[in-house]
């Protein structure tokens, strides 16, 4: 997104995660939040879940952890949810946007947007699910 730009901490952070050599434990939401952000700097937002995608399933392999923790819908609405705070104002870096965007450091701001029954689907785990309680601004 024009606008928006990532640091070189930022794409150390995105290589890292993609050679895998970041720990499970290192991946947490806030680095779910970056990888989202760094993915949408340089790419449209249909790519960018893409690529969180595929990397998401490449160290989920890679590390050995089984491939039912992918989560579709919440992989694609965290990129969504990502690109509206985007939308509010310019960052030279994920620290700066997220430093504009408290909300997302919610992990749980999602059940605002899904019921829990619908959210922690067999059907929302393995293919994307439009929210059922209110939809994620564009």
């Amino acid at each position: 997104m024009k606008d928006h730009a990532t640091s070189p901490e930022d794409r150390d952070f995105r290589a890292a995660f993609e050679s895998c050599a970041l720990m499970p434990a290192q991946f947490n939401h806030e680095a779910h939040l970056r990888l989202a952000y760094v993915y949408l700097v340089e790419n449209d937002v249909a790519s960018a879940q893409e690529k969180m995608r595929g990397a998401l399933l490449t160290f989920l392999r890679a590390h050995n952890i089984p491939p039912g923790k992918f989560h579709e819908t919440l992989t694609r609405a965290w990129v969504l949810a990502v690109r509206h705070f985007m939308t509010r104002s310019p960052s030279a870096s994920f620290s700066e946007f997220l430093a504009k965007s408290q909300a997302l450091r919610d992990s749980k701001v999602m059940l605002t947007h899904y019921s829990a029954e619908v959210l922690f689907s067999p059907t929302a785990r393995a293919s994307y699910v439009e929210p059922d309680l209110e939809a994620i601004p564009q």
